[in-house]
């Protein structure tokens, strides 16, 4: 079982720190086409991860959207079959219309493993910290 709670932990990584750096296409590619999101800044959940990456390219255009660094903490995983749970808080430095904006959230994302064992990103909930 901590195998498997490592390689998620792994999965968990590669997808914060794309998103940390603003690697829009290493963050997306840690979702399965079908994934869905629910955050608490948006009216509507998105549920497809092309949903998703049309909104990233609409915040980036409209509100000049930029990640400047992402640190998660109080990591936790749940493995369960083929399909894991991980949830952390997360304290997001980000850039919006020209301004620093600091976030801190809690986050589920849910992996489900795929027949070569590797997980993808099947879900993701964001909401505020407190």
């Amino acid at each position: 079982m901590q195998d498997l709670e490592q390689s998620v932990l792994a999965a968990a990584d590669r997808l914060v720190e794309a998103f940390a750096r603003h690697d829009a296409a290493a963050y997306f590619s840690a979702f399965a086409p079908n994934a869905t999101f629910i955050f608490h800044n948006l009216d509507r959940p998105l549920r497809s991860r092309a949903e998703y990456e049309a909104e990233w390219a609409l915040w980036e255009t409209r509100d000049s959207f930029r990640v400047r660094g992402c640190q998660s903490s109080d990591r936790h995983v749940q493995v369960i079959g083929n399909v894991a749970v991980f949830t952390h808080g997360v304290q997001t430095e980000l850039e919006i219309l020209g301004e620093p904006v600091t976030s801190e959230e809690r986050e589920t994302i849910v992996f489900e493993r795929d027949g070569t064992g590797a997980w993808l990103a099947v879900h993701e909930h964001l909401s505020r910290a407190g």
